[in-house]
């Protein structure tokens, strides 16, 4: 396991496992699950790709494992969200000293949708932007550049502004079994046995393998 291993490949200061670098609590990252970042320091992933997460909203970021996320892509929070529930898109409730109201009505300012949840063997294109209270199943692909407002089915390709499903990447045959074997559960030993079949496409090894 990669207990403590920043850097998975030698020589490469792009690439991190990332949860070995996030320490916001509010942040849960999965086994395995990378990093690329050629522009900015890939280690300030926190900083510079989680964006608008702040403690008052009790919001959460759930990466699941070995998710594969290309540079540049953004996770946006609540508080990005001006509320659509006044009549102004001005955030009264931010300067509240300054306009006389109760700090209490900082979260009126905005529309909490949520937490965000990224499944398991999810890829995530370039900057691309995963939206408040998205949920992206297991095995699912974010296009180049797609903004995604709504949910992802597992197993879909995703797309666009804003995202659209593009097909799904197996057919639904496949997809089942994949979704009930869930082989990024598996110990890493038994990973280990079943990379070969994994890249392969061979499904009816990993389930011989799983009887």
């Amino acid at each position: 396991m990669n207990s403590g291993l920043i850097y998975p490949r030698k020589h490469d200061k792009e690439t991190v496992y990332l949860k070995n670098v996030v320490k916001d609590p509010a942040i849960t990252i999965g086994d395995y699950t990378i990093y690329n970042d050629y522009v900015n320091n890939p280690v300030n992933f926190e900083k510079n790709n989680v964006l608008y997460h702040y403690p008052v909203n009790n919001e959460h970021l759930v990466i699941g494992r070995y998710c594969s996320i290309a540079c540049g892509a953004k996770f946006i929070f609540t508080s990005a969200n001006h509320t659509q529930r006044s009549l102004s898109s001005y955030p009264f409730g931010i300067f509240f000293d300054e306009w006389d109201l109760p700090v209490e009505r900082i979260t009126d300012t905005w529309d909490n949708k949520g937490d965000i949840v990224i499944g398991n063997d999810v890829w995530i294109g370039y900057e691309a932007v995963i939206m408040q209270g998205v949920h992206i199943g297991d095995g699912a692909v974010i296009g180049t550049r797609a903004v995604v407002t709504k949910d992802v089915e597992p197993y879909s390709i995703v797309g666009g502004v804003p995202a659209k499903t593009i097909r799904p990447r197996f057919d639904q045959p496949v997809i089942d079994a994949l979704l009930t074997l869930r082989w990024w559960d598996w110990p890493e030993e038994k990973v280990k046995r079943n990379v070969e079949a994994i890249t392969s496409g061979n499904v009816r090894k990993l389930l011989e393998e799983n009887k």
